[in-house]
């Protein structure tokens, strides 16, 4: 009977996707008696209760800070014990939004003109304004550097940019992008090959938390998308490649925006959801792929030394 240790729940604002996911896996795996299962919070006891537990495998399913972005895969490391999903420097590259945006501009993958702001900068409005019309042309979007599930992301016109921007002032540093039209295509990629991709169509004005999680948003998944193969391919080989700049292991997302016949890469998730609302495991049903079998291979992938 192989032992998996689940981490889940966390405390970045994903803490409750986590903790859904977590309750998603572990419902899957218990249908039969193949696996010894703990479920884990990541506090100050975990690394007790892993060394208590003696694992096979973690099952590392934290979203966001923390649990994303290289901080418990770096103690994993450090207790030599197998788990999921990519290591330490690729999950702190693909988490750090600035970070990854270089490593494909240096790589010619097309992702939305940017700037980095900081707020050590005491910038007037109208200087702040002159700033961002340097750039761009408004609407654009503004974002933390390392969150996921599009937390705290807002669409901004001249209006209310200087009011958005202060609601974000507790990350210190933040992203401003030029805003993408157009269909929102994101690509899964499992153990160095493309799984398939799924478009989602929100009746939000853009793919939010909201339009993310909650089914009274409505959004609509289409599968398979409406591209032509030549198109299919290109965002298939963009994908791939992003997976291996950032050096994922196991499962990732790459998010898309189609735009006058171009693909613009916005970001590359390392630790896609896992809930009833997720995609990852939309597209591998698609694919013929059960929600069990996903996460067999992803555990199956598991390893150190990353």
């Amino acid at each position: 009977m192989k032992k998996i240790f689940i981490l889940a729940g966390g405390y970045s604002k994903e803490r409750e996707i986590s903790l859904r996911t977590a309750k998603s896996v572990h419902q899957e795996l218990r249908k039969d008696n193949d696996y010894n299962i703990k479920i884990q919070e990541p506090n100050g006891e975990f690394i007790k209760h892993l060394r208590k537990f003696k694992p096979d495998v973690v099952l590392n399913l934290l979203h966001g800070r923390y649990g994303e972005d290289g901080y418990v895969q770096s103690i994993l490391e450090t207790e030599k014990v197998k788990y999921t999903h990519s290591g330490v420097l690729s999950s702190a590259l693909a988490m750090d939004k600035d970070l990854s945006k270089k490593i494909f501009i240096k790589n010619k993958i097309l992702t939305p003109k940017y700037l980095k702001f900081s707020y050590n900068k005491i910038l007037k409005k109208n200087i702040f304004l002159k700033l961002i019309n340097s750039k761009f042309t408004f609407p654009v979007i503004i974002k933390p550097i390392n969150e996921g599930s599009s937390v705290n992301v807002f669409i901004c016109t001249r209006k209310n940019i200087f009011s958005n921007i202060q609601k974000l002032k507790e990350y210190g540093e933040i992203l401003i992008e030029k805003y993408i039209p157009g269909r929102e295509i994101q690509v899964a990629v499992l153990s160095e090959k493309v799984l398939g991709a799924i478009e989602l169509k929100p009746r939000r004005r853009f793919y939010d938390f909201q339009a993310k999680y909650s089914p009274k948003a409505k959004t609509q998944h289409i599968i398979p998308v409406d591209i032509t193969k030549k198109q299919m391919a290109k965002v298939s080989y963009i994908a791939l490649k992003a997976h291996k700049l950032l050096k994922c292991r196991g499962v990732s997302r790459s998010d898309f925006r189609f735009y006058k016949k171009k693909f613009y890469l916005l970001e590359t998730n390392t630790q896609p959801g896992m809930t009833s609302l997720s995609l990852v495991p939309e597209i591998a049903k698609f694919n013929n792929i059960t929600f069990k079998n996903l996460i067999e291979k992803i555990l199956k992938d598991a390893s150190i030394k990353k």
